[in-house]
């Protein structure tokens, strides 16, 4: 090999070396004071997009097993609602009891109606005073989501819990429902090629009905109707308004290809309003049976424009429940042998309909448990996976860090001794 200046080849070669090692061993440092083996999409692009999708799964879990918890308090102050109002009606069943013998006078049947009546009052306010987070209990309809933030997992438990007052003493008759989880894609696109925006204003000013399928009981379709008022007469409020008004829906702004619900009738493109939740039901005839109106006019009704309204495969899996009306005591009294003997058939049928409501709560806290149960277990295997991908091997990277550790100090005394090697050439002139 010739010797010359111009160029400290093997230098650059060390110096090259150097360098690698020197980043190696930053990475490696890194990954040992971080804990993660994945600091950056450079260090594991499809890791690193893997991890990013557990830890959403993992946070949507761990809120769920809250979701869970919540829907376990709310039915287990209604349970204790419930008990008490059992108590109050055998109080109620002694006193038409008593009075059914016959041998009491008027001012004592008197007075022993004002004591039942008193118990219906109580039950009335029971009714109107349970509640749960500033929410009646009895009487509302609260839906429990849970799942790992995919559409393919979430679910809505609705947790129907009847009216509760002298009128509708218990819920008799119930029955559960559940639908796959369709959801169903309104098309908002003003004309073909022009999609609706967010801002774009509705027809008329004022309320906004929606109707929509709530449960398939003996074939036919139960309906619901509410009534809300958007806060601004746009999409983006329209959407706001359903979300808000407690239905056990959502709506999402989005396109019909996000919905599932493309070609042949809508554009992939057209841009509308998803709606996903207890809307829509297992019998083909009944999917779509949702109507939007605001005032008099109709926005979309799946009646009267044909394809606007679509069944969709992003939706939410519901659990639902329907229940008859509990029995009346309103009526009943106590002021006479007869009456009181009528009563008591009321009174009979009155906390066999409560032992009914209450078992549907019992049932839907051990469902919530159970549900808890799994969605813990879930989000532990869930951490685990990602732990395995993301987490530093410590024995790995450490031995990684000695040996870079090493080419570190060779590699410095590798560079000195090229940079030497050159000064060697000065001899030759002397």
């Amino acid at each position: 090999m010739s010797l010359g200046v111009l160029n400290n080849l093997s230098a650059v070669y060390a110096e090259n070396s150097l360098n690698n090692t020197n980043s190696s061993l930053s990475k490696t440092l890194q990954q040992l004071s971080s804990g993660s083996r994945i600091n950056s999409g450079a260090d594991d692009a499809a890791g690193l997009s893997l991890v990013d999708g557990l830890q959403a799964n993992q946070q949507a879990l761990n809120q769920s097993e809250t979701n869970a918890q919540e829907g376990v308090g709310l039915l287990q102050v209604a349970d204790g609602a419930l008990s008490q109002v059992t108590n109050l009606l055998d109080r109620a069943v002694t006193l038409a009891t008593e009075v059914s013998n016959g041998t009491l006078n008027g001012t004592q049947e008197t007075a022993a109606n004002q004591e039942y009546q008193s118990i219906l009052s109580e039950i009335d306010n029971i009714g109107s005073t349970t509640t749960y987070n500033q929410e009646t209990v009895f009487g509302g309809n609260f839906g429990i989501y849970t799942g790992d933030s995919s559409a393919q997992s979430a679910s809505v438990n609705n947790l129907a819990i009847g009216d509760l007052s002298s009128g509708s003493v218990g819920q008799a008759g119930g029955a559960m429902s559940y639908t796959a989880g369709n959801s169903l894609f309104i098309d908002m696109s003003t004309a073909a090629g022009v999609n609706a925006q967010s801002t774009d204003a509705l027809a008329a000013s004022g309320t906004l009905a929606v109707t929509y399928g709530m449960a398939e009981v003996g074939g036919a379709l139960v309906t619901g109707t509410t009534v809300i008022t958007p806060t601004t007469n746009t999409i983006g409020g329209l959407v706001d308004a359903i979300n808000e008004s407690g239905l056990g829906i959502s709506a999402q702004f989005t396109t019909a290809g996000a919905a599932g619900a493309a070609a042949p009738t809508n554009n992939a493109e057209d841009t509308g309003i998803m709606i996903s939740g207890n809307v829509s039901l297992v019998a083909p005839a009944h999917v779509g049976q949702v109507e939007i109106a605001q005032g008099a006019t109709a926005i979309e009704d799946s009646s009267t424009s044909a394809g606007a309204l679509m069944a969709g495969g992003n939706g939410v899996a519901t659990i639902g429940y329907a229940g008859n009306a509990g029995e009346n005591l309103s009526a009943t009294n106590l002021t006479s042998q007869a009456g009181a003997e009528a009563s008591l058939t009321d009174l009979n049928t009155a906390i066999s309909d409560v032992a009914s409501q209450d078992g549907y709560i019992g049932a839907q806290i051990n469902t919530l448990n159970a549900v808890n149960n799994v969605l813990s277990t879930q989000a532990e295997n869930v951490e685990s996976a990602q732990n395995a991908i993301q987490a530093t091997d410590y024995a790995a990277a450490s031995s990684n860090m000695s040996k870079y550790e090493v080419l570190s100090q060779t590699g410095i005394a590798a560079l000195a001794q090229a940079n030497s090697m050159q000064q060697e050439v000065v001899k030759l002139l002397q």
